[in-house]
């Protein structure tokens, strides 16, 4: 006898309960100094359908390069971190500070940027990439950046929006045409 074959599920109706928690668009208390961006945009699937039920995750330094934690607390209780879910059309956007450059290995350093992990179901493994601001000069010597192929990098390039400073847009793409780099662990 032949059972019937079933869809699997990765992950469950139970994977916004860890998350939901953490959930806020707005990452920066009052008092916290460094100019203020919002970023939105979608996660998008292979076809440019929207996610709805993605999520995403942000840790960033703060305006003089320093990710939060015990030995630097930024003045005003920046954490540098935040969740994000998407809507139902895969919208998302979220309220934070432009970080400042981040010191790397080798006395290199990295031009400010966001790294971003994605959360979904049916992803065995959440997503790694990395948000850059492509008005920013430092763009040119990020030794992470330089390792990505000239041609794929505008996928990881926040891009300021004509009329708002503040804003910008960024879009994930999960693959396909454009696919978002992402990044190994």
């Amino acid at each position: 006898m032949t059972l019937p074959v079933t869809c699997s599920q990765t992950v469950g109706p139970f994977f916004g309960i860890g998350m939901a928690p953490l959930f806020r668009d707005d990452f920066v208390p009052a008092g916290v100094p460094g100019e203020r961006v919002t970023i939105h945009g979608r996660v998008l699937d292979g076809d440019g359908h929207g996610v709805p039920d993605a999520q995403i995750e942000i840790w960033q330094a703060d305006t003089q390069g320093r990710y939060p934690g015990a030995e630097s607390k930024e003045e005003g209780g920046f954490q540098g971190f935040g969740r994000v879910p998407t809507d139902d059309h895969g919208g998302f956007q979220f309220r934070t500070i432009r970080p400042g450059c981040v010191a790397g290995r080798d006395s290199t350093v990295q031009a400010p940027h966001l790294v971003v992990l994605v959360f979904m179901r049916g992803l065995l493994r959440h997503l790694v990439t990395r948000v850059y601001f492509a008005d920013e000069t430092a763009n040119a010597n990020d030794p992470i950046l330089s390792l990505v192929p000239a041609e794929r990098r505008d996928t990881l390039m926040a891009k300021r929006e004509s009329g708002d400073e503040a804003m910008f847009t960024w879009n994930i793409r999960l693959q396909g045409d454009a696919e978002t780099v992402f990044f190994e662990l």
